[in-house]
């Protein structure tokens, strides 16, 4: 289910990353090129949590609701599975 907000944030970030790519073409101060650099990862960082909450609100939800309890297992454990990954 597509986060219409988290899209909008994505395609900001695209637009992010084209422009860092220009100022190292134009051979701009480091600092300012990782700045930039620090902002984008804010900004995935940002999105990242906006498509995670739309997960806990409809796909988790929707398994309470039905009362799918294999289901919620599974769900439960990818998120686990995504936290242990963030840990490395």
């Amino acid at each position: 289910m597509a986060c219409k907000s988290a899209i909008n944030k994505l395609k900001r970030v695209e637009g992010q990353v084209r422009g860092i790519i220009r100022m190292i073409e134009d051979d701009r101060y480091c600092i300012d090129v990782l700045t930039q650099m620090q902002a984008v990862k804010a900004a995935l960082a940002r999105a990242e949590s906006e498509i995670l909450k739309n997960h806990a609100k409809t796909c988790i939800h929707d398994s309470v609701v039905e009362g799918n309890a294999g289901d919620i297992e599974a769900k439960v454990g990818e998120l686990v599975d995504l936290f242990d990954k963030l840990k490395r």
